[in-house]
């Protein structure tokens, strides 16, 4: 809707997000557009790590639990007062929709944190020596770490992976300007996709064996026997050295994936990625990768 009402047309688009599949549709209707021309200010749009907040707040207030579209309103909501800076005001969210089963409970409880901004995570890199860590807490003052991964990797530098207590997203830009002024290279990485969703998962260290890996992410239509289809369409035309899934009762299967591709491979690979017919992202880059898994 929102990209048709910029457009002053109905719009198609090639793919919907299914985790709020009440609200999940390739074209709005001829006349829903039409009455919304009419009657529809504003389209607040907001990230799946918002509605999972918003599911929190109804049901800390209600003890009801709604699905994702049904708690869409109060995510838009709030997202629209957080911006507005609005105070004092008498608002009304309509809600609708309880279809929630635990498979997807699991992951708007992971993700409702982030999404309410009370909690951030970091990638930071400390000294290699007894009584480092503590010394990081020590500078990160009186906040709650909510996760801390690590494993020995080089004998002068290690890098962790810190989940850590925020009131707002600005306590956590300034929590990452503080650690900046203590001498710490951190990276923020609370909006890194593949830090939620893998990294977070199995930090575990480099492998030290593996050749000219290239890191990519996929994702493919979250149903019984979609992974399967899924690896039996990567074949063995080349080895992967890192894989990592985890179903998360979200609207899409995600795979992160690392292949050993010699450079003078990379055009047929490249070829292989457009062939396989699922979306995917070359990740090589990703901070994330780089700081625990390269």
């Amino acid at each position: 809707m929102y990209q048709s009402l910029a457009a002053g047309r109905r719009v198609r688009l090639d793919t919907v997000g299914i985790f709020a599949d009440g609200v999940a549709v390739r074209e709005v209707g001829e006349r829903p557009f039409a009455l919304a021309r009419t009657v529809v200010d504003e389209v607040v749009r907001v990230t799946n790590d918002e509605i999972c907040a918003a599911i929190k707040d109804i049901f800390d207030d209600t003890r009801s639990v709604m699905e994702p579209a049904g708690a869409l309103a109060v995510a838009g909501l709030k997202a629209w007062v957080a911006r507005e800076a609005t105070t004092g005001s008498e608002l009304v969210a309509v809600l609708s929709g309880a279809n929630m089963n635990f498979d997807r409970l699991r992951f708007v409880a992971e993700r409702a944190e982030l999404g309410e901004a009370r909690e951030a995570l970091f990638g930071v890199t400390i000294p290699e020596r007894p009584g480092a860590f503590r010394q990081f807490c020590l500078t990160i003052g009186r906040r709650v770490i909510t996760e801390f991964n690590y494993r020995l990797s080089a004998r002068d530098r290690a890098h962790i992976f810190v989940g850590i207590g925020t009131t707002s997203r600005q306590d956590a830009h300034e929590l990452g300007t503080q650690l900046a002024r203590a001498g710490y290279e951190a990276v923020d990485l609370t909006d890194n996709e593949m830090a939620k969703l893998h990294v977070r998962h199995m930090v575990g260290g480099r492998a030290s064996g593996s050749r000219d890996e290239r890191a990519c992410r996929f994702e493919f239509p979250e149903r019984p026997g979609a992974l399967l289809r899924f690896l039996d369409a990567l074949g063995d035309r080349w080895n992967i050295s890192l894989f990592h899934y985890r179903n998360h009762g979200s609207d899409f299967g995600r795979v992160l994936a690392a292949f050993e591709v010699p450079d003078a491979d990379i055009s047929a690979f490249d070829r292989f990625l457009d062939g396989l017919g699922y979306r995917y992202l070359r990740d090589q880059d990703n901070p994330a990768f780089r700081l625990f898994l390269d």
